[in-house]
Order: structure tokens, then sequence, then C-alpha cells
């Protein structure tokens, strides 16, 4: 059974993890995210559930204006060929739907069937915002805390400049 947002915020407290939850309306896209959302501190982000050509999964965490072509992006990450993962597929894996996707749904992810992607710029912000498991909240808190949750899950997350030009 798929972790809660209680089950987060109690793990979160668990691990010592600072974190501060806020409410809103229900947000599906980055546009009605920056609607309800804008206004708290901290960077907001998006997140990729996206499968490769040879059925590996993974998670793309990176800020909410990072323009990221799936072409291009498989050798940034040393993947195959990308392409977005179902939501049949992403509540099997991560436990949530389509709207809440989230790094901290890996806490669903016993299995670590997923690889993690967190982009550079994103990681150098001094706060960051996902969902809870749930799109009517928003939970922030610093990218160090970020990592020691995504470790206490037993990912080992790649750090990545997602929007970074193709080489010549």
């Amino acid at each position: 059974m798929a972790a809660t947002e209680r089950d987060l915020l109690a793990r979160l407290d668990a691990l010592g993890i600072e974190h501060v939850t806020h409410r809103h309306p229900a947000v599906f896209t980055v546009a009605e995210a920056r609607e309800h959302c804008g206004h708290l501190p901290g960077r907001h982000c998006k997140n990729l559930f996206l499968k490769d050509r040879k059925g590996a999964l993974w998670l793309v965490v990176a800020r909410d204006d990072a323009p990221i072509a799936l072409k291009g992006l498989d050798k940034r990450i040393g993947s195959a060929r990308l392409s977005f993962a179902s939501a049949a597929l992403l509540g099997e894996a991560l436990g949530v739907a389509p709207g809440a996707v989230t790094p901290f749904a890996l806490i669903n992810d016993a299995g670590r069937r997923v690889n993690v992607v967190l982009d550079e710029a994103m990681m150098a912000s001094d706060l960051v915002n996902y969902h809870p498991l749930t799109n009517e909240a928003t939970t922030a808190l610093t990218p160090g805390a970020l990592l020691a949750f995504i470790r206490a899950c037993g990912h080992v997350p790649r750090v990545v400049n997602v929007d970074a030009p193709e080489a010549a």
C-alpha cells in the first residue's frame, strides 16, 4: 500500500529533516502551481516520470522553468532513448497519480526500480518545493535535506545539468 502524506511527513520528522508544508487548491500543471504557489518561498520544481527504451524508469526533478527536451536528455543522464511513462506505471512504481509526481514518492519505491536525476541548478537553491504525495499541498526543504531523504529511501541520485545544450 502506498504511503500517504501523513506517512511521508512522519518519515521526514523521523529522519530529522526540517520541512514546511503549505496547503493550496489541487494543481496539475506548472502554470497552475505558479498561480497558487508562486508566492511561496523557495525554488519551484517539476518532475518528469520517464521510461527508457530498455525499460528502465527515471524520475527527473528540475526547476519549474528548466527547458528539458527528451531528445538529448538520454545522453546527459546515461539512459536509452526516453519517453513519458504511463499513468499506470507511475502508480505501480511510485504510488502517485499524474499531477502529484514528486521525489517524495520514492518512499514507495521499495524495489528501487526508479533512477533519480536531480537538476544541478535546482540543487543550488536555498529551498526546494515539491508535492508531499498530493497535489493539494507543497512541502519546502533544503536541497541537502532532499538528498538525505532520497538516500534514506535507498536511492543514489545523479545531479546533472538537465538543460545543457547539445555538444556540437
